[in-house]
């Protein structure tokens, strides 16, 4: 079966404005991010959808009420971005030198965050979170998914082509992708950005 989906990542934080790691802080959205989603709504960027997903992190609920105000938005816990341990609100910058931050670095961010979620558990999480939700759409539905930087890289790493690309997916905040998603093959088709 084939849904349509657009994952939209949410406005922008005041730690995203500084280049923080944000993960679990639940910060809302900055004034000139509301008013930039707002704007992008008018000119048409968001595509209509009948079901908007989101994380119920703040920054996201917001996201998604601004850019489908008819819409009630289902939180999905799974949908949560990566808690970031020590590395948690603080910018590259300030972790310069940390030997931690280092191995991090070094590894590509394949290690796990001190003090943090592993991000191999972490992708299992948002593709599973990703996949139960689709599975509870109707063929040809069309479906928002208001989340992550960090999720939206780890779905179409997954479904996306060539797989494994993790951060051939970044995308800024208000940004993303629209795609056919095939709930039989796990595999996007047609992914453009938003």
């Amino acid at each position: 079966m084939r849904v349509e989906i657009a994952l939209i990542r949410h406005g922008a934080t005041a730690g995203n404005r500084r280049g923080a790691y944000i993960g679990c802080t639940d910060e809302p959205l900055c004034i000139e991010s509301t008013r930039q989603l707002q704007l992008d709504r008018q000119r048409g960027r968001y595509p209509t959808v009948e079901t908007v997903f989101c994380s119920p992190l703040r920054r996201c609920v917001q996201t998604a009420q601004l850019v489908y105000p008819q819409r009630q938005a289902v939180c999905v816990e799974a949908l949560r971005e990566c808690d970031f341990g020590q590395f948690e609100g603080k910018s590259h910058h300030q972790l310069s030198g940390h030997p931690a931050y280092q191995r991090w670095l070094d590894s590509g961010g394949r290690t796990a965050f001190p003090g943090g979620e592993d991000p191999v558990q972490f992708r299992r999480r948002c593709w599973r979170g990703f996949t139960e939700l689709c599975a509870g759409l109707y063929r040809d539905e069309r479906a928002a998914v208001v989340c992550h930087g960090g999720t939206i890289m780890a779905v179409l790493e997954q479904c996306g082509r060539p797989r494994g690309d993790f951060y051939r997916w970044q995308v800024k905040n208000g940004g993303g992708y629209r795609f056919y998603f095939d709930t039989e093959t796990q595999m996007a088709s047609e992914i453009r950005p938003l």
